[in-house]
């Protein structure tokens, strides 16, 4: 290596004179700036430096040597220009070269590397390696001229040294006698700044000179990388530097601080995390004091401040700001370890497990010593043979033995457990996912009772008189009378506020049913006894009504030709007038119902009888009397009119059939699905209906909802009788053979969104039971909240 720098040195000495650009005589090219682009400009050259590669390595001779070549090119140039007068001598600068100081008077005759070293005019495109090589030729050749002697520069003998080479030789040698430094010093002093800024320029940064860092030419690639690796035995230590680009190899210190560091251990070795606590007090009771300071008069005056906390705390506690601490529970708690496990993972498929179907347990015929009759016979035996397996009732023939030691082996074992494991992998089994409900959400959330009056809650006034079970009941459009039929043959008018029975007809037979007629200016009861109809003017209230009562009826002409009809139209005797009877209309068959149309011009009959006829239509002002139906449809149980349109509604044991009566057809059956129907009321809105039926169901109908069931009512213990709606309040009552009379609330909205709300609100009992009947007949009062009852025990009573 040495003897390449030396030939390297001696061809330097050979090339050429400076060219005319560094011989002519001038100021020198003033110091290159950092172009304005550069993010960050180099920093500033100190004024000593002992990181320059000349004055690190060149001694002192070296450099008195070219100060004495730069004196003569000086001079050279000065003598060729005529009218110059020969340069004094020159002050030596701080650093003891005469050259070194730019601006007029600087040394041209430095080389291209030393005076690009000390100028800052270096090549931007050049290679920071070739800059280090030239600058080291140079030093080769300095050191070469130094020891040889052998070339001098013109215009100096040899031997005899300028002043200022002494000089600068004395100032060199004393500055720099305690340097040592023998490798170069590349520092980046850029600070601070991203490296991404320099990403379009040739340089990474400065040194502490200010000359720039330059990038490799070549970045190695992963080629290179592979090569360093397999042929440097030091590449596991080798980092590299991304402030200057260069690659460093690390020490074993710092090799051993890195595996400190991983290791999680201190980066000093001499620290010892686990040295012993210094005791800086001693555990002994002392017999003096650590200081004799009399105590302060504060620690014997109770604080106003502790007081203060204190009485906070107390008004904390009585207000209920502050709550005592709750005992703990010592009991261990535990939780679900898979609660919130994805079901699709292993784990949560445990979940999912379906246990197997268990077998059936062995029966007599599996026994060793089976009953007598377990044991097939002959017959049996041949005909369980010549079946095939799929229609045998058991798979084996059951036998006896004396004893279960002479049982043999069982030869289906294996076929058994085959068939076994076959109906275990392919069963299709399907999990039935539990669904965990409060049962206290399953009950609808209804209002308070008290919330929903006024409706009737106790028994007011008993009617007394009727010798036998009262059937039925009707109370006048007014609300101050009321009627009612009974078993004992009589019909008995009763003034509603005084419980004072004011008449009584006798009729002869069992009433089946009374109506009142709806109309306040008529006052005209219709009794249904036996198989007639009778027409009857009570009498009472205003005289005028029943006046007008009477011109109604005998205002009647009949026709010239009369038409045949179902039902006859009888004038009353005289005897019968005195009483009240006005009409009799005669049936041929026992009527059970009549019903009265809310015009009350028409009125409807239920016959007793299988057919057609069942159902007959009477019109009062024309005497005209007329069958609806072509067929029948069952045993008709009970009949109402809309109370809004021309709809009949037939009940019959199983249905309710609902007709539209002009347009004479069938518009909607409604399934109440009871065994028996007894009893229907139609809302005063007409939208809904209610049915009561024999096996103690109520039933309720929404005609704009669907011909099923809307709500079934199941709160009473035995058949219903009877079920009405009141006129003006939503309410409606059933009576039962329970002897008791249930109100409920029923409220419907005009909303066709919103369901009805139905909810029970009182149980009234009086009546008691005779021969295991109870309540016969429910009816409100037109215009109060009271509801009456007529029992089997031959009473009325009023519950408001």
């Amino acid at each position: 290596m040495a003897a390449a720098i030396l030939r390297r040195a001696r061809s330097r000495r050979r090339r050429p004179p400076a060219s005319p650009r560094r011989a002519h005589a001038g100021p020198a090219p003033p110091r290159a700036r950092p172009a304005p682009s550069d993010p960050e400009g180099p920093a500033p050259r100190p004024t000593r430096s002992c990181s320059c590669r000349k004055w690190r390595r060149g001694s002192g001779l070296a450099w008195s040597m070219a100060g004495a070549r730069g004196v003569g090119r000086e001079a050279a140039a000065e003598g060729s220009l005529p009218g110059k007068r020969p340069p004094e001598p020159e002050e030596p600068s701080l650093l003891g070269a005469p050259g070194l100081s730019p601006g007029p008077g600087s040394d041209p005759g430095l080389s291209d590397s030393e005076e690009s070293v000390f100028s800052g005019l270096e090549d931007s495109g050049s290679d920071g390696s070739e800059a280090d090589t030239a600058a080291e030729e140079e030093d080769g050749a300095s050191s070469d001229e130094q020891h040889s002697g052998t070339e001098k520069p013109p215009g100096q003998q040899a031997g005899t040294p300028s002043p200022r080479t002494e000089v600068a030789s004395v100032r060199l040698e004393d500055e720099y006698v305690e340097d040592s430094s023998d490798e170069e010093d590349i520092r980046n002093t850029v600070g601070n700044v991203p490296l991404e800024w320099y990403d379009d320029f040739p340089h990474v940064g400065y040194d502490l000179d200010g000359r720039r860092i330059y990038k490799p030419l070549r970045t190695p690639d992963e080629l290179d990388q592979f090569l360093d690796k397999m042929d440097n035995p030091d590449y596991w230590r080798t980092v590299r530097d991304r402030m200057t680009g260069h690659s460093v190899q690390l020490t074993d210190e710092q090799v051993a601080l890195v595996r400190r560091l991983q290791r999680g251990q201190f980066g000093d070795v001499s620290f010892n995390p686990y040295e012993p606590a210094v005791d800086f007090f001693s555990g002994d009771l002392m017999i003096h004091p650590v200081t004799n300071r009399p105590a302060d008069k504060r620690s014997f005056i109770p604080s106003l401040v502790e007081k203060e906390k204190v009485s906070r705390m107390v008004h904390a506690i009585k207000m209920g700001w502050i709550q005592p601490r709750r005992p703990r529970d010592s009991t261990p708690s535990f939780y679900d370890l898979w609660a919130q496990e994805d079901p699709d993972a292993v784990l949560g498929r445990h979940k999912m497990h379906v246990p197997a179907p268990k077998l059936a347990l062995p029966g007599h015929a599996e026994s060793y010593n089976p009953p007598p009759e377990y044991l097939p016979s002959k017959e049996e035996r041949m005909a369980w043979e010549q079946r095939e397996p799929e229609e045998r009732r058991l798979n084996f023939l059951p036998r006896r033995f004396p004893s279960l030691r002479a049982v043999p082996a069982y030869g289906r074992f294996i076929q058994e457990r085959f068939e076994r494991c076959l109906d275990l992998y392919l069963c299709p089994r399907q999990r039935k996912m539990r669904v965990n409900v409060d049962p206290e959400d399953l009950i609808p959330r209804l209002p308070r009772p008290r919330d929903l009056q006024p409706f009737p809650t106790c028994q007011a006034l008993v009617y007394r008189g009727h010798g036998d079970l009262v059937r039925c009941l009707s109370v006048s459009p007014g609300g101050q009378w009321l009627a009612s039929g009974s078993d004992d043959g009589s019909v008995r008018l009763w003034e509603v506020a005084s419980a004072r029975c004011v008449r009584t007809v006798p009729v002869g037979g069992v009433v089946k049913s009374v109506a009142w007629n709806p109309l306040p200016t008529v006052c005209l009861v219709a009794v249904a006894v036996e198989d007639a109809v009778l027409l009857l003017n009570p009498a009472l209230g205003d005289r005028l009504v029943v006046g007008s009562t009477d011109q109604l009826l005998s205002a009647f002409t009949p026709p010239a030709e009369p038409a045949a009809q179902p039902a006859h139209w009888l004038e009353a005797s005289e005897e019968e007038r005195r009483v009240g009877l006005r009409l009799r209309i005669c049936h041929g068959k026992p009527v059970t119902q009549a019903t009265w149309h809310g015009r009350g011009d028409y009125m409807a009959v239920v016959l007793a009888t299988p057919g057609r006829s069942q159902v007959l239509i009477h019109q009062l002002s024309r005497r005209r009397s007329q069958s609806p139906f072509r067929r029948g449809h069952g045993q008709v149980q009970r009949v109402a009119f809309h109370p809004v349109r021309p709809f009949l509604l037939v009940a019959s044991q199983r249905s309710v059939r609902l007709y539209h009566l002009l347009r004479q057809e069938l518009t909607k059956k409604l399934t109440p699905n009871c065994k028996w129907v007894s009893s229907l009321a139609v809302h005063p809105a007409g939208d809904n209906v209610i049915c009561g039926s024999y096996d103690s169901k109520l039933v309720w109908f929404d005609l704009d909802l669907s011909t099923r069931p809307y709500r079934v009512l199941r709160h009473h213990k035995k058949a219903l009788r009877a079920v009405a709606f009141h006129p003006r309040y939503p309410l409606f009552a059933s009576g039962s053979d329970d002897g008791s009379v249930i109100v409920c609330h029923g409220m419907v909205y005009n909303d066709l969104l919103q369901n009805p709300l139905l909810v029970p609100v009182k149980v009234l009992k009086g009546h008691s039971l005779t021969k295991d009947l109870g309540v016969l007949d429910v009816a409100f009062h037109p215009a109060q909240p009271w509801v009456f009852s007529a029992g089997a025990d031959g009473t009325l009573r009023l519950f408001t």
